[in-house]
């Protein structure tokens, strides 16, 4: 069972098929691009527990067993635990998946556990934010606790209203609930291992690349990412470990862990893990890419219960992959223009646009305001990334005011 449908988990759904599997796919939209290749369907929310346990149960019961359960590219990983658990399949503890839910209960559990982390704080009102405001000065980072996608996410400086900052946060968070923590400068990570018995296997290591970080403020905005890294490999092996330990401190022995990891002058920091494969096609797509691990048919093996041997998810090689984002001016698209030139071109992984002629395009202040995004390979890092700026220079997303 493939818990989220998107065109994200496309990919993952079309690796379960191809390896001889059965794939129930459960999606709250009816036209969830995934079914059109999954074998059954559920209509559920992918974030309404409940609703996806009963029809899971249901499904398990009248029409067929389940024998494993994942999400791909969709922060689900409560709803996974929780249809593993009563379903009696392999997978994370709940508790671990309702620890990675929630910032503030991820963050108390690490500082118990001595993981490297950020300072931080939950703000219980715009007084109590400005409060810490003036006895840690800026800057800082003001969150939801419970939200995904960048949604709410802002980086307070001196120049930042923290009234409408405070409310703002708020307003993304389902449980409205808001927390602050130290900025952090130094060259963030995302990460991706695989835990089995405790023990883990990092192929997954990006450079995060966040160059517009003036351009979107207060917004923190990313533009991408790029392998393989350039940080020594000592660096990389103390990042690594330490999303390994942070998911293990989590409660999670076998599994997936997505770090969101930054080095700085003091070493390594832990912002946040994720419990599941990540999205943005880094465990689909960029990770075999760069590294010739099949990735997402190891977790696949995992969570029908197999054990993967450690070397088949060891790096093979590293290749540069890069991905950037296009962001044109906000307004009613009239065009996207130039995309021909990269029809049969050989470096171009994947060019998506997530919009199309005559939508709105909105102020970008989430992750999910991104317009498309391209895929580029290389013998380099630097080949893969010149690449990638190439085709986003010369595609054009056209727009024109709108009175919308």
């Amino acid at each position: 069972m493939i818990i989220s449908g998107g065109n994200e988990a496309v990919p993952g759904i079309r690796r379960a098929k191809d390896m001889g599997l059965h794939v129930v796919v459960s999606d709250m939209n009816p036209k969830a691009p995934g079914f059109a290749i999954a074998d059954d369907k559920i209509i559920a929310s992918t974030y309404d527990v409940e609703a996806t346990l009963s029809a899971a149960k249901d499904y398990h019961k009248k029409v067929r067993p389940i024998d494993g359960v994942i999400c791909i590219a969709s922060d689900v990983p409560l709803t996974v635990a929780s249809v593993a658990a009563e379903l009696g399949l392999p997978g994370i503890p709940v508790e671990a998946a309702r620890l990675a839910s929630d910032k503030i209960l991820m963050k108390n559990r690490f500082q118990e556990k001595g993981i490297a982390i950020p300072w931080f704080s939950e703000v219980f009102s715009y007084k109590h934010l400005k409060e810490i405001v003036s006895q840690r000065g800026f800057p800082l980072v003001i969150k939801p606790v419970d939200s995904r996608g960048a949604r709410g996410v802002l980086r307070l400086t001196a120049s930042i209203d923290l009234q409408w900052a405070y409310h703002h946060a708020l307003s993304e968070s389902p449980s409205k609930r808001v927390m602050v923590e130290e900025y952090l400068d130094g060259q963030q990570i995302s990460t991706e291992a695989i835990i089995q018995r405790g023990v883990g296997v990092t192929p997954g290591f990006t450079e995060r690349n966040y160059e517009y970080l003036d351009r979107f403020e207060p917004f923190i905005i990313e533009n991408g990412g790029h392998q393989p890294t350039s940080l020594p490999m000592h660096v990389q092996e103390s990042v690594s470990e330490l999303a390994i330990e942070a998911g293990r401190a989590l409660g999670v022995e076998t599994g997936i862990i997505k770090g969101d990891m930054v080095y700085t002058d003091a070493g390594p920091k832990v912002i946040e893990v994720a419990t599941r494969l990540s999205g943005g096609w880094f465990s689909t797509d960029q990770i075999p890419l760069a590294t010739g691990v099949d990735l997402i048919g190891a977790a696949i093996r995992i969570a029908l219960g197999e054990y993967v041997p450690l070397d088949e998810v060891r790096p093979k090689h590293w290749r540069g992959v890069a991905i950037r984002y296009f962001f044109p001016e906000p307004g009613r698209i009239t065009a996207i223009k130039n995309t021909e030139k990269f029809n049969d071109v050989s470096w171009v992984h994947k060019l998506i646009f997530f919009v199309k002629p005559g939508d709105i395009v909105e102020e970008v202040t989430n992750h999910t305001k991104r317009a498309g995004c391209v895929i580029t390979t290389g013998e380099t890092r630097d080949e893969a990334i010149a690449r990638a700026e190439e085709v986003i220079r010369t595609v054009h997303i056209e727009t024109i005011p709108s009175r919308h």
